[in-house]
C-alpha cells in the first residue's frame, strides 16, 4: 500500500512569465549562427536528441517549450485513445513491446509451476484476453458480492460487508492501510483514511461553476447507466444514481482539500482504539478492525478526523438501503474494467471519454498488460529487467545519484540563507539517504496468490485479497525496507519520506531519460535532473519536515525555517499565476512539492554536469554547447500534448504542474540557463534577481 506522502517524478501512467520584448537578444545557437560562423566549426552529431524536434523559428529565451519541442508538439498530436501524449508515454509504449514478449511467452508455456512467474504472468493475461469467456460469464463472477450487500439487513451486516468489500478492494467509505508510523518510522501502524467517492476530487462535488455542475449531471447519468447494466428497470436505476450522488455529496463536503492533506501534522492523529471508537463509534471499530485482519492493533492514526465523524452520523441516519445502493454502486465501479464490454465500455465512456477527453479506448492487449503489471508486477518485472536493464546500465545510474548527491551537498554548503545548525542537519540527512535502482534485491514471490486461465474478475478479487493481507500482515513486524512500492516496467521515480529513499526502477532508466550512449549533457539534464528533483523531495515543503531517520520531527532553527517558508511562498506565487487554458489556472499550494523539486532538482543537476564534463574537452555537438544540451534534455523529457479535459483535471487533482509549466518555470529561474541562450531583461524567460527563487 502506498502511503500518500510518497511523492511522485510525475502522476501516475504518469509556463512563460508574461511580458518581454517581442526581439529578444538571443545566443549564437544552431539556429541562430551566421553561414559563415556555421561553417567554420565541423558539425559533430549527437545521440539523445533529435533536432527536427525543435522548432527554431521561436527564440529560446521567449519560450523554451516551444523553441525546443515545438517540431514535436506538431508532429505529435494525442493519439485517439490518449488523454495526453509526451515522453513518458512513448517511453511507456516502447517497454510495452518489451512487457508483451514476456506475457505471451509466459502465456505459450501451459505447463508452468503452479506459483512461478511464468504461471502467474501468464494465466492472469490469458484470462484477460479471454473476451469471449469474459463475455459468456456475464455478472456470474460478480454474484457472490451482489447477494452479499443484497442480504444486508442492519448496520452490523452492513459494516460487515463494508470490511469485506475493503479486503478485496472493491471500495468504501474509508480508506484503510498499514504504513510506517510518520513518528515512529521503525514501526508499522493502521491508517485510516476519507475516501468512498466516485468523482475523483472533493471539489467536484463542491464547486457551483457550470462545468462542475455539467461533470456531476453526466456523473449521475453515469451511474444510472452502471446500475441499468446491473438489471435495474429504468426508474429504479435513476433513483439509485440520485442516492449514491447525495450520499457522495456528503462525504466529499466533509473530506479535507488536497492542499490540506499536504500538511503531514494535519493528517497525523494517532489515538488507541478506545479513542478512535469514541470519535466514530457508529463503525464499531474493535469489530471493524478485526473483520479487517487488524484485531491485534492498539493505536491508529486518523487521517481526517472531522470525515470520519460525518461518516459516523451518515451510519445512523442514511437508511441502510441507501447504503447498500451505494455499495453496489462502488463494487460496480471497481469491477467495471474487468467484465463484460458494456461495463467496459460504459466506465470509460465517462472517466476516459469525457472527463480526460480520449477518443477511444487503448487495445485490449495494452489494458491487460497493465492490469497485469499492477497486479503480479514483480513477476513481470522478472523478466523485464532481463531484457531491458543491463548491470552496467544499473553502475551508470547509481554513479550518476552519488554525483547528484555531491552536487547537493555542495549547494547546502553555500546556501547564504541558511545557519550552519540546520546545514548540518540538512547534510545528515543527505547522507542518510538510502537509494533503490532497477529492481528490488529480493523478489515478491505472492506465495499463496491463486492465478488462474478460466475467470479474469476471480483473479483480480483473489490478488486484491492477496495485497490486501500482504499489506495488513506487516503489523507487529520488523519495518521491510527492501520494499518496492512501484514496479520494474515503471515508467517513473519517487521519494519515501519515511524510508528516507529515493527510488528509480528500470522503466525510466530508458532513452530518453537515460542513454549511456549519450553525451554527459543529455543524461544529466534528462536522468539528472530526475534523480535531483528525487533527491529535492527530501528537502521540499513535505519532504523537508521529515529526518534522516524517517521522523515527522522539525529539525530546523526557527529563524531557518521562516526564511524557508518565504521562498517557498514565492514558488507558490508563480506558479499560481500560470494559466494552461483560459481562467484555468495552476494551483500553486497544491503543486508547491513538485515544483520545488523541479527548481532545485535542476540546478543540482546543472552543478553536477559541470563536475561531469570538467576536465573533458568537449565541443558543440549537433551545434550546441554542452549547457544548451543539458537544458534541451530537460525540456525533452517533459515534452506533452494533452487534451483540454485532461488539462482541466490536471489542474484540479495533481500535484504536478502542467508539462510545459515544468519545462518554462524552472528555467525562469536560473540564471544558468539566461547565460547558455544568451536572455536578458525584457526576454519572457527571464526573471530579475529578486522574482527568482533560491531554495536548494
Amino acid at each position: 500500500m502506498k502511503k500518500t506522502q510518497i511523492l511522485w517524478l510525475a502522476s501516475a501512467l504518469t509556463g512563460v512569465v508574461a511580458a518581454g520584448c517581442s526581439k529578444p537578444a538571443v545566443p549564437q545557437t544552431a539556429s541562430t549562427q551566421t553561414p559563415a560562423a556555421a561553417a567554420a566549426e565541423p558539425e559533430v552529431k549527437g545521440i539523445g536528441l533529435n533536432m527536427a524536434n525543435l522548432d527554431r523559428s521561436v527564440s529560446p529565451c521567449e519560450d523554451f517549450n516551444l523553441f525546443a519541442n515545438g517540431g514535436w508538439l506538431k508532429n505529435n498530436p494525442v493519439p485517439a485513445s490518449e488523454s495526453r501524449w509526451g515522453s513518458f508515454n512513448e517511453l511507456a509504449d516502447n517497454n510495452n513491446k518489451t512487457l508483451r514478449e514476456v506475457v505471451e511467452a509466459a502465456v505459450a508455456v501451459t505447463n508452468a509451476p503452479k506459483g512461478s512467474s511464468t504461471q502467474l504472468v501468464g494465466d492472469f493475461y490469458a484470462a484477460g484476453m479471454d473476451s469471449a469467456a469474459i463475455e459468456q460469464a456475464g455478472l456470474t463472477p460478480l454474484r457472490p458480492e451482489l447477494n452479499r450487500i443484497n442480504a444486508v439487513k442492519d448496520r452490523a451486516s452492513l459494516l460487515q460487508t463494508m470490511a469485506h468489500l475493503r479486503t478485496i478492494g472493491r471500495g468504501g467509505v474509508f480508506g484503510f492501510y498499514v504504513a510506517q508510523d510518520d513518528k515512529n518510522s521503525t514501526q508499522y501502524i493502521v491508517n485510516i483514511t476519507q475516501s468512498g467517492l466516485g468523482l475523483p476530487d472533493r471539489d467536484y462535488y463542491t464547486k457551483s461553476d457550470a462545468r462542475s455542475q455539467s461533470i456531476r449531471e453526466e456523473y449521475q447519468k453515469h451511474v444510472a447507466n452502471m446500475f441499468r447494466l446491473l438489471g435495474d428497470n429504468e426508474a429504479t436505476a435513476q433513483k439509485n444514481a440520485a442516492r449514491v450522488m447525495a450520499l457522495e455529496t456528503r462525504l466529499a463536503k466533509a473530506s479535507m482539500t488536497r492542499v490540506e492533506q499536504r500538511d503531514p501534522h494535519a493528517t497525523y492523529n494517532k489515538m488507541t482504539v478506545a479513542q478512535l471508537q469514541k470519535l466514530a463509534p457508529n463503525f464499531n471499530w474493535p469489530t471493524m478492525l478485526k473483520n479487517l485482519s487488524a484485531g491485534t492493533a492498539k493505536e491508529v492514526i486518523v487521517g481526517q478526523p472531522n470525515f470520519l465523524k460525518e461518516a459516523n452520523t451518515m451510519l445512523a441516519s442514511v437508511p441502510v438501503a441507501d447504503w447498500k445502493t451505494y455499495l453496489r454502486w462502488h463494487l460496480a465501479r471497481t469491477s467495471a474494467p474487468y467484465l463484460p464490454q458494456a461495463f467496459v465500455q460504459e466506465n470509460f465512456n465517462f472517466y476516459s471519454k469525457f472527463l480526460s477527453g480520449a477518443k477511444e479506448m487503448q487495445p485490449r492487449w495494452k489494458r491487460v498488460l497493465r492490469m497485469t503489471d499492477a497486479t503480479v508486477g514483480e513477476a513481470l518485472g522478472q523478466e523485464y529487467v532481463e531484457k531491458a536493464f543491463s548491470p552496467e546500465a544499473k553502475a551508470k545510474a547509481l554513479e550518476m545519484v552519488n554525483n547528484l548527491r555531491a552536487a547537493f551537498q555542495e549547494h547546502v554548503k553555500n546556501l547564504d540563507w541558511m545557519g550552519e545548525a540546520t546545514k548540518q542537519q540538512a547534510l545528515n540527512k543527505l547522507n542518510a539517504f538510502a537509494v533503490k535502482i532497477g529492481y528490488p534485491d529480493q523478489w515478491e514471490t505472492y506465495e499463496g496468490l491463486n492465478v488462474s486461465r478460466t475467470t479474469f474478475l476471480q483473479n483480480v478479487l483473489n490478488a486484491s485479497r492477496w495485497g490486501f493481507q500482504d499489506n495488513v500482515s506487516k503489523l507487529g513486524k520488523p519495518v521491510d525496507r527492501t520494499e518496492w512500492h512501484m514496479t520494474p516496467p515503471t515508467v517513473n521515480a519517487y521519494y519515501n519520506p519515511s524510508m528516507n529513499e529515493i527510488v528509480f526502477p528500470a522503466g525510466i532508466l530508458q532513452p530518453p531519460f537515460f542513454d549511456p550512449k549519450a553525451d554527459d549533457a543529455v543524461n544529466y539534464g534528462g536522468m539528472g535532473a530526475v534523480i535531483g528533483h528525487e533527491l529535492t523531495h527530501g528537502f521540499d515543503d513535505q519532504g523537508s519536515q521529515y529526518d534522516p531517520e524517517g521522523n515527522l520531527r522539525d529539525w530546523w532553527t526557527a529563524e531557518d525555517k521562516a526564511k524557508f517558508k518565504e521562498r517557498t511562498e514565492l514558488v507558490d506565487r508563480q506558479y499560481s499565476a500560470m494559466q494552461p487554458l483560459d481562467s484555468v489556472f495552476v494551483n500553486g499550494k497544491l503543486t508547491m512539492g513538485e515544483n520545488i523539486a523541479d527548481i532545485g532538482g535542476l540546478n543540482i543537476a546543472f552543478t553536477a554536469l559541470q563536475k561531469a564534463i570538467a576536465n573533458k574537452n568537449v565541443g558543440k555537438i549537433d551545434g550546441f554547447t554542452p549547457e544548451q544540451r543539458f537544458f534541451l534534455a530537460w525540456a525533452q523529457i517533459w515534452r506533452t500534448n494533452a487534451t483540454e479535459n485532461y488539462l482541466r483535471q490536471q489542474v484540479l487533482t495533481d500535484p504536478h504542474s502542467p508539462a510545459s509549466f515544468r519545462i518554462n518555470g524552472p528555467l525562469s529561474n536560473m540564471p544558468q540557463f539566461y547565460k547558455a541562450f544568451g536572455c536578458g531583461p525584457g526576454n519572457k524567460m527571464y526573471r530579475p534577481d529578486a522574482e527568482r527563487v533560491h531554495i536548494w
